[in-house]
């Protein structure tokens, strides 16, 4: 059976991260990936970092923030310093021995269009994670043609691909570009919805065809762990935050179950 990691949201409903943290550890994971948003949280991202290692999660990966991210495709300094920005996220994140990151390129449908001014930034940022030893996946969002662009103009081998397939269902009715990503998706965000939104539902709750997304997942040679990216609210808040996880639990061992056939 593969691997199962979750995400640590700081967004679940009703609860602290400590007790999401808790409840994690608690439902059998060993894998987790962290939120580096840049955040003034209660309890702190370097905290959060701390307990998981505690505890004896793995850290598989951070999520970088993605605040004013669209600067980065245009001019001006406020572009420049995102890229110190996330320069020093990632040697914060590899202070930490974490060595791979998840970036998001756009935020909203009406993203700047891809362009050199972006694209030479990125390349710094990506340049200087592969001096850190830093692995650097690129999320799929809402604006079509950025992420594909990235993947044919920089060829960086510590660059790849997160494949979101909640992102993917709601705003592409599935297509994705599966040909530029053989042995370039790092990580996935696996999660479910019914098109109305970007819903984050477990997985087999929503309309997504688990068994398609799978199958093209293991064509693209992805081996890395099954990763669900959940969040505690709407109607799971019926049931307690250790049912909740639990529950995610098990249906990743459903996911993973399903990889082996």
């Amino acid at each position: 059976m593969k691997n199962l990691a979750i995400c640590l949201q700081n967004s679940d409903k009703q609860v602290i991260p400590i007790q999401t943290i808790e409840a994690i550890k608690k439902a059998g994971y060993q894998n987790i990936f962290i939120q580096w948003y840049d955040e003034d949280w209660k309890y702190t991202q370097q905290e959060q970092v701390d307990l998981c290692k505690k505890m004896g999660l793995n850290i598989i990966f951070a999520h970088l923030g993605y605040q004013n991210i669209n600067e980065i495709w245009q001019k001006g300094e406020e572009g420049n310093q995102l890229v110190e920005r996330y320069k020093k996220d990632i040697k914060d994140c590899k202070q930490n021995g974490i060595t791979m990151v998840v970036m998001h390129l756009t935020s909203g449908h009406e993203a700047p269009v891809y362009n050199e001014i972006g694209l030479e930034r990125i390349k710094k940022i990506v340049n200087y994670a592969e001096e850190l030893g830093v692995k650097v996946a690129f999320e799929n969002l809402k604006a079509k043609g950025t992420l594909e662009n990235i993947m044919r103009n920089i060829h960086n081998d510590n660059v790849g691909i997160c494949y979101d397939a909640g992102h993917c269902h709601v705003w592409f009715d599935d297509e994705f570009p599966y040909e530029l990503c053989k042995d370039k998706i790092f990580a996935v965000h696996l999660h479910d919805n019914d098109k109305s939104d970007d819903l984050h539902l477990l997985p087999f709750e929503g309309t997504i065809d688990w068994e398609y997304v799978i199958r093209k997942l293991k064509q693209c040679n992805y081996e890395e762990p099954v990763t669900l990216e959940l969040c505690y609210r709407y109607h799971y808040l019926n049931m307690s935050l250790e049912e909740f996880y639990k529950k995610s639990y098990e249906i990743g061992e459903k996911l993973s179950n399903m990889w082996e056939n």
